[in-house]
């Protein structure tokens, strides 16, 4: 019986244009979607737009445009830039939605109701830039920590959400709940920023319009990051499909960069129970994508546009390299040079070669038919090896390590192959032993092929076509498909031109 599996992005801030980093999250957030799929789990994957805030009002009056206008033109730059890496999201919630609306009105009445909202005069510091206040102790030199610039210095009669209430009851959560928060380093720093003591925080603003109005206070509206983090539940049905949100709720993981993870690891939560809604099961917090040492922002015009990389490497080849170039979890360097060299190190030399050797060799030595698998062949141990680890490491969010553990079966498949040399066995006439090489070789290449999928979901596609499939590997159910010995014998094999050619290092 088909499972529910709940994934998200966070949904993206539409002040600026997509690029690498948000990509990033949201390549992983695809794959494990991908990878779910094929085992027959029932999955909701949703990504979207935050499109509230004094960010966004000030970014259109400087624009000379109404704010919805300016949020539509750019929640459409999120769409394209998603499709442009077949990122398959089963919803794009946008906070400007009438169902975003009503959703937040609900939930907002219910903490209301539950007496954790109350009136009261807020003065202190907040950055624009993050829509964030922060305490003097907080900013660094006086700036933002995040954005090191300059912050605001605010006086308003808001609304409070009480969150110094939830103080014990978080860690009493996360210590009956240790998987909650993951990387352990940032489960860490979560615990740390709560011992600190937590204090209340203003969730409303009379300053702005451009927000969704309280329910029972029209001059104000919503803190854009209060609102913000109820579309997780407003994507999955919260006051308009009580049998969705039941099915789906509460989400499997929310994937995000560690910028955000106080949101989200201790309002949220907080916010949750607040309103009497179960809690997320895992909250995974990444490490930035650096470029040169720093973190992509528009002041330092280091932001990298997704389309820029797929133009020359691919949609698979990007989707590959920033998914195994560095573990899903610490900071990351983006180089171009780095880039070039895993794709022609691991798409090009190792993946396509051994696919290009085996399917060519294949077609000339045999007919063009896949001869038979044996059922203990040499490389058997190496597939189910890669089978087992793969899917411990998917089932970690350790992408790199799933992707590492494929490609040793590939390279077992190509020491196999060199140590064999069906080439010799053929032109010495054995065609029994140079077919039993060759046909465990494809069959290492099929479940290669299944595991690689969800990352390179086009040239495994591609290749299934190669190997004589009618279907795709999406349509495969694991982990029965990687067991030794699924590819017919018989099926028709074809030639094909290389499924990624070589790259040479642009000056």
């Amino acid at each position: 019986m088909a499972q529910p599996f709940y994934i998200t992005t966070p949904i993206y801030y539409v002040s600026d244009v997509p690029h690498i980093g948000h990509a990033y999250t949201t390549v992983a957030a695809d794959v494990l979607a991908r990878w779910r799929r094929m085992h027959g789990d029932d999955v909701k994957f949703v990504t979207g737009t935050d499109e509230h805030g004094l960010k966004i009002q000030r970014a259109a009056e400087q624009r000379g445009v109404a704010p919805q206008e300016w949020v539509d033109q750019t929640a459409q730059r999120y769409r394209e830039a998603w499709a442009g890496l077949d990122i398959t999201f089963d919803d794009f919630i946008r906070t400007t939605e009438p169902r975003h609306a009503a959703a937040v009105a609900e939930f907002l009445q219910r903490v209301y109701d539950g007496g954790d909202i109350e009136l009261d005069r807020y003065e202190g510091q907040y950055c624009v830039a993050c829509e964030a206040y922060y305490n003097d102790d907080e900013l660094i030199d006086g700036n933002c920590p995040i954005h090191n610039r300059a912050v605001d210095h605010v006086v308003e009669e808001n609304y409070f959400f009480r969150l110094s209430r939830y103080e014990q009851r978080l860690l009493d959560y996360y210590e009956a709940n240790p998987q909650a928060v993951r990387p352990e380093s940032r489960r860490n720093e979560v615990l740390g920023f709560i011992r600190q003591g937590l204090r209340d925080f203003s969730m409303s603003r009379t300053s702005i319009t451009w927000g969704v109005p309280l329910p029972w206070d029209d001059r104000h509206v919503a803190y854009v990051w209060f609102d913000a983090l109820i579309s997780y539940c407003t994507a999955v049905g919260f006051g308009s499909d009580q049998n969705e949100f039941d099915k789906f709720w509460p989400a499997n993981v929310h994937l995000m960069g560690k910028d955000i993870l106080r949101f989200h690891a201790v309002f949220w939560p907080a916010m949750l129970m607040a309103a009497g809604i179960e809690l997320p099961q895992q909250i995974f917090a990444h490490g930035w994508l650096l470029v040169g040492g720093e973190k992509m922002s528009k002041t330092t015009a280091n932001q990298i546009a997704p389309a820029t990389l797929v133009e020359e490497f691919g949609v698979d080849g990007f989707r590959y390299h920033f998914l195994a170039d560095q573990r899903f979890g610490p900071d990351g360097d983006f180089s171009y040079e780095s880039m070039v060299l895993r794709y022609n190190s691991d798409l090009a030399n190792n993946f396509g070669n051994l696919a290009n050797r085996v399917l060519n060799m294949a077609t000339n030595y045999c007919d063009a038919a896949v001869p038979g698998v044996r059922a203990d062949g040499p490389l058997q141990s190496a597939a189910a090896t890669a089978a087992t680890e793969a899917s411990r490491c998917m089932d970690n969010l350790d992408f790199s390590g799933a992707l590492n553990a494929t490609w040793e079966l590939m390279n077992a498949a190509n020491a196999y192959i060199e140590a064999s040399e069906p080439w010799k066995l053929n032109k010495a006439g054995d065609a029994n032993a140079c077919a039993a090489v060759l046909g465990d070789c494809l069959e290492a290449l099929r479940i290669a092929t299944l595991l690689a999928a969800p990352t390179i979901p086009n040239a495994a596609r591609e290749l299934w076509v190669r190997l004589g499939f009618a279907d795709t590997p999406a349509d495969q159910r694991l982990p029965e498909a990687l067991q030794w010995g699924g590819l017919p014998a018989g099926n028709r094999l074809v030639k094909g031109a290389p499924l990624f050619p070589r790259k040479e290092v642009a000056e």
